[in-house]
C-alpha cells in the first residue's frame, strides 16, 4: 500500500491550532513540485464549482472537501496526486475521470500523474454531483426528535 508523502516537520502533524484551509495552503506550499501546483489546482476548481464547500484537514494531513457530507479529499503520493470522491460509486462519470479504487462499493479515485492534464469540465461536474448526493441524503434524515 502507498502512503502519502509528508515532510519530517510537516503541517501533517503539527497544526498548531491553524485553519484548514491555510493546513492546505502549508500543504501545497511544502510539497514545493508539481504535486503542489496541482493540488492547488484541484483545489481551486472544486472552490469553483462549489463556492460554498467547506475545507477540512482530517486523518493526520489528508485536505477534505465537504458540503453536507464529505466530497472528496486530495492526497499526495510519490507519483500521483489522488482525489478520493466518498461517494463516487455513486456518481455519474460519463467523462471516465475515475481511474482508481474502482473496485469498491462506494468510493471512486482520480490518479494524476505529472503531466496529466486535467478535465476541467467534467471534474466540475462530478464535484457538483457528489455535492448534489450529499444534499439529498440531508434532506430525508428524519429530524431528531427531543426527549
Amino acid at each position: 500500500m502507498k502512503k502519502a508523502v509528508t515532510a519530517k516537520t510537516s503541517s501533517a502533524t503539527k497544526t498548531d491550532g491553524a485553519s484548514p484551509s491555510k493546513l492546505i495552503d502549508g500543504r501545497i506550499k511544502e510539497l514545493g513540485d508539481w504535486r503542489g501546483e496541482m493540488l492547488g489546482r484541484i483545489r481551486g476548481l472544486i472552490k469553483e464549482a462549489d463556492p460554498d464547500v467547506v475545507e477540512e484537514w482530517k486523518w493526520r494531513g489528508v485536505p477534505v472537501w465537504e458540503h453536507d457530507g464529505i466530497i472528496c479529499t486530495g492526497e499526495t503520493y510519490k507519483a500521483v496526486v489522488k482525489l478520493t470522491f466518498a461517494k463516487g460509486a455513486a456518481l455519474d462519470d460519463p467523462a471516465g475521470l475515475f481511474n482508481s479504487s474502482l473496485e469498491g462499493n462506494v468510493r471512486r479515485a482520480i490518479d494524476i500523474g505529472e503531466g496529466e492534464k486535467i478535465n476541467e469540465k467534467a471534474l466540475k461536474a462530478l464535484i457538483r454531483a457528489g455535492v448534489e448526493l450529499n444534499a439529498s441524503k440531508a434532506r430525508k434524515k428524519p429530524a431528531k426528535r427531543s426527549a
